[in-house]
């Protein structure tokens, strides 16, 4: 199984667009989009795509959550999310809190943190628990592909 990693899309459709045309041509269902996408008409570019969003901190759109529920499900948009995908517990979160980032990687509960917030793109092991950082669709722009059953992790620039 392999799930499309993004964060920090701040409305920029056109590079949106192509992670997303990257992700189905990688065969992507499930999407974890690590905050800050902005505006409610961005999530119209995800629909198609089993998606879990983490809110940031500049998602201030009052429509963002209705707009993710209507498309995505109930519960789709939290500051964290908590699930389990092909066996490994995971933590979503944008990571603009650094306490309750940092407290979610070394607690020793998630096989695997995904945030964003930073910009930059990580990808790192802290005791048992992986964390990755897609990275942003501004200024150098990436996102990833992470697949579950082998654990590689494939950037893609935009």
């Amino acid at each position: 199984m392999r799930i499309g990693l993004i964060s920090d899309t701040h409305n920029e459709h056109p590079r949106i667009q192509q992670a997303l045309e990257s992700f189905r041509q990688q065969q992507v269902s499930i999407v974890f989009h690590a905050g800050d996408v902005t505006d409610a008409a961005t999530l119209r570019l995800f629909a198609g795509f089993d998606v879990w969003l983490a809110q940031g901190n500049m998602d201030r759109d009052l429509k963002l959550r209705p707009t993710a529920q209507e498309l995505f499900g109930f519960g789709r948009m939290a500051k964290v999310h908590h699930l389990s995908v092909a066996g490994l517990a995971v933590a979503l979160l944008h990571g603009d809190d650094s306490v309750t980032l940092d407290s979610l990687i070394h607690s020793a509960t998630y096989a695997l943190v995904i945030h964003g917030h930073t910009h930059i793109p990580q990808d790192e092991t802290v005791g048992a628990t992986r964390v990755i950082n897609p990275g942003a669709l501004v200024r150098i722009p990436t996102c990833a592909i992470l697949d579950l059953e082998t654990g590689d992790l494939t950037w893609l620039e935009l």
